[in-house]
Parts: structure tokens; C-alpha cells; sequence
């Protein structure tokens, strides 16, 4: 199942706007920010379909029946582009469990590229509620890689990817490789997709704008 943020507008359309616009792109700290924010966003929405428990909870002047979270979530990015946003989920699931995934593209000379997954650090991931943040859906590859190997590290119960950009193509790969156990939270939705895998309109490298460019490809 697949959510855009922005179908109907909200605050969030006008993050995302931001985030596309090339005279506004060059404010790092706004750029971080408004990932920062949907992801906050996509946290509130998400904690709506988590499963929760009822709990007394003692006040100064009585008690009251609290609903909470039954179990806590795992927050997974992938480096380095997905960290504002993890924040932002973070910041609202701020007792969750944390998970590093350390992938790349690694271009070859006729243009193709292959996924390299390098690291993870994770908890036990059995039966855990696992929420993946990276700013742009793409091909959906490196997406793809990373639920393979969670599961192949644990028996997650569910995963929600959170993303800033979504391509209709990554949406539809991860569909297909990963199943109905997969939940798409998208800032937006754009249908083109370039030969080498970037997202038009889009909004560039979200992690060159986020932290500044790299030496590498």
C-alpha cells in the first residue's frame, strides 16, 4: 500500500516544494529541516496503525486508562542521506530501537549500477515493527536490498519505508520483490525516472544537498 503525504495538500506540499526549489535548496539547514518534518509527519500518521494497549495510569487526582504502544518501533536509514529524516521520526518515536544501514551505488562504466550494502547494526528484529527512512525512492533497489537482509537477519512483523520523493517505478519494484508486508509513506510521487535512476522533476541528491557533495560517484 502506498500513501502520498501530498495528495491532498497540507504543510507537507509546501516542504516538499521547498526542498525541490533550486533557490531555496542551497539553505542546507532549511533543506535537513523540512526532511526532518515529514518525517514527523509520517511518524504521527504511522503511530495511527501500530498496535497499541490500554495502561492505568496514575494522575495527582485519580487514575485513567492510557492507550499506548504495545512495542516499541525499529527506525532504520540508510546512511548518509536518510538521517534528517530518521530524526524526524525520531523525534516522535523517541523510544524506539535504531538501525544504521551503510549502502551506495556502485556505478559501472556502461552506466549500470549495482547496490552495495556494506554495514548494519541492528537489535533483534523478530516480530519488531520495522520503519525505513531515505529521502528519494528511486529505483527502489536499495530499498529492496535492505528489507532482504533484515529479514534475513530476523523475522521483522511489518516494514513501512518513509520517503521524501517516491518514483512510480520503485514503488512498483518494491511491490513486487517485497510483497503486501510493505507500506509506502511518500512527501510525493513523480512518474519519471532517468536511464541512470534518478527521479525527474525530483530534487537532486538529497544527500549532497543535506551535507554537502562527495568525492565519490
Amino acid at each position: 500500500m502506498v500513501v502520498n503525504l501530498s495528495a491532498a495538500h497540507s504543510l507537507v506540499s509546501n516542504w516538499i516544494a521547498e526542498l525541490r526549489d533550486v533557490n531555496v535548496q542551497n539553505d542546507r539547514m532549511r533543506f535537513r529541516r523540512n526532511l526532518e518534518r515529514i518525517g514527523e509527519i509520517a511518524a504521527y500518521e504511522i503511530s495511527k496503525e501500530l498496535p497499541s494497549i490500554v495502561v492505568e495510569t496514575k494522575t495527582p487526582l485519580g487514575t485513567h486508562q492510557s492507550k499506548v504502544l504495545a512495542q516499541q518501533p525499529v527506525l532504520a536509514t540508510i546512511l548518509r542521506a536518510g538521517l534528517p529524516m530518521h530524526n524526524g521520526l525520531l523525534n516522535y518515536f523517541d523510544k524506539a530501537d535504531n538501525s544504521f544501514i551503510s549502502a551506495y551505488r556502485k556505478h559501472h562504466p556502461d552506466g549500470s549500477f549495482e547496490i552495495c550494502l556494506e554495514y548494519m547494526s541492528c537489535p533483534s528484529l523478530d516480530n519488531r515493527i520495522v520503519i525505513i527512512a531515505d529521502p528519494m525512492l528511486a529505483t527502489g533497489a536499495s530499498i529492496i536490498k535492505t528489507i532482504e537482509h533484515m529479514k534475513s537477519e530476523g523475522a521483522p512483523a511489518a516494514f513501512h519505508v518513509v520517503v521524501a520523493i517516491a518514483s512510480t517505478v520503485g514503488i512498483a519494484a518494491i511491490e513486487k520483490a517485497c510483497g503486501t508486508n510493505v507500506k509506502i509513506w511518500c512527501g510525493d510521487i513523480d512518474d519519471e525516472l532517468t536511464a541512470k535512476g534518478y527521479i525527474v522533476p525530483g530534487l537532486g541528491d538529497a544527500g549532497d544537498l543535506a551535507f554537502g557533495t562527495k568525492s565519490q560517484a
